[in-house]
């Protein structure tokens, strides 16, 4: 008998002054119009007892970075268990740190330049203004969500925040990217697949100020429409590192015609879903196929 686990996190529900479409809601919809018996657990609930489900979609873990040790043991428990996950649990794994950038790139995909900063270096962060030939630099931790940590750095002034630096990399693995100023503008593109086939696009673009894309920061969402030689290249990635997927969102900059990918988002995308009735019926069919249903 099929009992299917929306997987979700602590706070269950959006981002504070998210002011937009809880997907959680919608998943949670659409299994009810198939038919499906589900609940909605928190991944982190020890007391869940995941044997009842014959599936699990995992759709908002969205605190894993914060537990991260505690979430890939707890991947880990569910990957004993053998219960059908989408995303696999590999994947996931796979997807959780973002030194996954590296086996992209070394598959011939354009990516965001990037260096890795491991827990505990003391770098001067001159040497990479230098090697990328920026005045601003975006570090980041390797594994996050959400602008986690995330600081732009001016060349000038970036020793004012030395201290702050110091302090997170004693925490974590960073990543240090140089500034794109086409991330302000135009603003960074996301393509959604289900079941590796193009469901939508949207263009993310932050508010004045502001270089974080994200919705909750105040950026605004707008829907495209990719050129076929645009989607032939974004569906080469997808074909390459996401091709049993439910879901996968591709986020990236277009500079001079060629795409940089910034992120393979495989875990707990936001999906853009109240962008059109198209993209919410293009999920249900990818669910449907998924499940097995009719």
């Amino acid at each position: 008998m099929m009992k299917v686990a929306i997987v979700t996190y602590e706070s269950n529900g959006a981002y504070p002054d998210y002011n937009a479409l809880n997907e959680d809601i919608v998943l949670g919809n659409i299994l009810r119009e198939l038919g499906i018996d589900f609940g909605l657990e928190i991944w982190s609930d020890n007391s869940v007892d995941w044997k009842q489900y014959s599936h699990l979609l995992i759709k908002s873990p969205w605190d894993y970075f914060d537990r991260y040790v505690e979430f890939l043991d707890w991947c880990q428990k569910i990957k004993e268990l053998g219960l059908k996950v989408f995303n696999n649990i590999d994947t996931i794994i796979w997807n959780s740190d973002k030194r996954y950038l590296l086996e992209i790139y070394e598959k011939g995909f354009h990516i965001v330049p990037t260096q890795f900063i491991n827990r505990g270096a003391s770098p001067d962060l001159i040497d990479y203004f230098l090697k990328f030939g920026t005045d601003q630099l975006v570090i980041k931790p390797t594994v996050s969500g959400g602008s986690k940590n995330t600081l732009k750095l001016n060349e000038r002034n970036w020793k004012e925040q030395q201290d702050q630096i110091d302090s997170l990399l004693q925490s974590e693995d960073y990543m240090v990217q140089p500034f794109i100023n086409e991330i302000s503008d135009p603003g960074e593109y996301s393509y959604l697949f289900f079941n590796a086939e193009f469901s939508h696009a949207v263009l993310k673009s932050p508010k004045k100020g502001e270089f974080r894309v994200q919705h909750f920061f105040g950026g605004n969402v707008t829907t495209v429409n990719p050129s076929q030689e645009e989607l032939d290249y974004i569906q080469k990635i997808v074909d390459e590192f996401a091709s049993q997927t439910l879901y996968a969102r591709v986020d990236g900059i277009w500079i001079e015609g060629v795409f940089y990918l910034m992120e393979l988002e495989l875990i707990e995308p936001y999906l853009f879903l109240f962008t059109s009735d198209k993209a919410k019926l293009n999920y249900k069919a990818a669910l449907r196929k998924k499940l097995g249903i009719g």
